[in-house]
């Protein structure tokens, strides 16, 4: 797919952007060289699938190139920390949106087995083969409204690697029968290695301290942010907002000065069949609830039982706010799953999940910007704006994209036909394509390749005779 210039919707996109950032702080005004910039950039994602530059000036027909793009994404002085915040309140006030519920989550991407110059990449074990893989680890957050679901904010992982050199030692000391007395003490944790609660706690608070007129009703996350610590944390961030989280079958809880696994109590305990809505829709579950002590977390909980008609075990819920009935609680942390949904969108689609073309920190999370962007850039699209506003169903991104590279090809071809001479004017984007699109030399194929002596040498045959006979 090629372009000749941004698309109208990106540029009208990146021009409010530039006019709310000036008015946040004057200081920061974007130059029409950097707003041109952005949108090829977003432009360039959308129709590629990537964050390159070489593509970009392939799909662009040279009208950027590669090292101005690069030079441009180092070197320029972009008010990075501002574009994601002030294009979320662009789409806020868009939509005339003032509340919702934030899900927070993590996810990872595969890289390359060895990564020296890729930022905080490290093994991780993946889920789906059951081994390990090197990648990168991305905490989340996300908000999820009535209208429109959009990421507020994200920040790369790194595990502290004198825990895990230590955890892996005392794996094998444990497996040889030494005492716990006898291994080497676990080391403190390095402050400038944060854990994901901590990570998704700091995101809480940027995402107040930019759009405190929001209100949040809900904050989800999965069993890893179901601590007491981050629990009580996330709750003061926001005034009255519920948390809620999974808790593990074998987790103890209190009941009449017993402890026993929550997988217990509900054994004795089960919940009754009823219908509860999940994502607009109403579904038959068995729901259970009481609210009791949990020992892991010092204090009482809302404690909420949910099995679905197809399941056979329980899955286990826990909130701070106890005044909320359980089949609310229930309904609300179902919204949980429309994180896993963008993060299959922005990997299949949105450039950053396919590449990582762009090394160091900032390469990064300056990567990351520019893709988050174009998802916004999608939200403001005229087809999307429409049905949004008129409370139709919302376009997938993928249909967007590929109406999106249409535009951008009857775009080149309209610029043709309009042009006094049409023929000269497609000569001239031929050349460049020529120019542009280089053929390269394969390595599956042996043409043009020396491939040494692959047959018998007759001086050796005496040889192999004496060895047969």
């Amino acid at each position: 797919m090629i372009f000749s210039k941004p698309l109208p919707f990106i540029s009208e996109f990146v021009d409010e952007l530039a006019q709310g950032i000036q008015e946040i702080k004057p200081n920061h005004r974007l130059s029409k060289a950097q707003r041109w910039w952005i949108s090829f950039c977003l432009t360039g994602i959308l129709l590629s699938n990537t964050v390159c530059w070489a593509e970009f000036e392939r799909i662009g027909l040279g009208n950027y190139t590669q090292a101005a793009l690069s030079w441009m994404f180092r070197k320029s002085k972009l008010p990075w920390s501002l574009l994601l915040h002030v294009s979320i309140t662009i789409i806020l006030i868009r939509y005339g949106i003032t509340e919702g519920e934030l899900a927070g989550d993590d996810t990872e991407k595969k890289r390359a087995k060895l990564t020296k110059r890729i930022e905080k990449a490290h093994k991780i074990y993946d889920k789906k083969t059951g081994g390990y893989i090197n990648g990168q680890e991305v905490v989340v957050l996300y908000l999820i409204t009535p209208k429109i679901s959009l990421p507020v904010g994200f920040e790369l992982y790194q595990p502290d690697p004198e825990l895990v050199k230590w955890q892996k030692n005392d794996e094998i000391l444990k497996k040889q029968g030494m005492k716990k007395s006898e291994r080497p003490p676990r080391p403190e944790r390095n402050p400038m290695y944060p854990t994901k609660s901590e990570l998704m706690l700091n995101l809480l608070k940027t995402f107040k301290s930019y759009h405190p007129n929001i209100r949040i009703k809900a904050i989800l996350g999965d069993a890893l942010y179901g601590s007491g610590w981050f629990m009580n944390r996330a709750a003061d961030v926001f005034a009255q907002t519920q948390v809620i989280s999974q808790l593990r079958k074998s987790q103890l809880i209190c009941y009449r000065n017993r402890e026993r696994p929550v997988a217990d109590y509900f054994a004795s305990y089960p919940g009754v069949r009823m219908a509860i809505r999940i994502r607009g829709e109403e579904v038959n579950v068995i729901l259970g609830s009481a609210r009791l002590y949990v020992k892991a977390h010092g204090q009482k909980r809302f404690v909420v039982a949910l099995k679905y008609e197809a399941e056979e075990e329980y899955r286990y819920l826990v909130a701070s706010d106890m005044s909320w009935r359980a089949v609310d609680s229930a309904s609300a942390y179902t919204l949980r799953w429309l994180i896993e949904v963008f993060f299959e969108d922005w990997k299949l689609h949105e450039g950053w999940g396919r590449f990582a073309l762009q090394p160091g920190e900032e390469g990064s999370s300056r990567g990351l910007t520019l893709s988050l962007l174009s998802d916004y850039a999608l939200l403001l699209h005229p087809e999307q704006s429409a049905r949004i506003k008129d409370n139709l169903p919302a376009c997938t991104v993928g249909s967007l994209i590929r109406t999106s590279q249409m535009d951008a090809l009857v775009s080149v071809l309209r610029g043709i036909v309009d042009a006094d001479d049409p023929q000269r004017t497609l000569d001239e984007i031929v050349a460049v394509v020529k120019r542009i699109f280089l053929l390269r030399d394969s390595a599956k194929h042996m043409s043009g390749k020396n491939l040494g002596t692959l047959e018998p040498t007759p001086s050796l045959k005496y040889r192999a005779e004496a060895c047969m006979a």
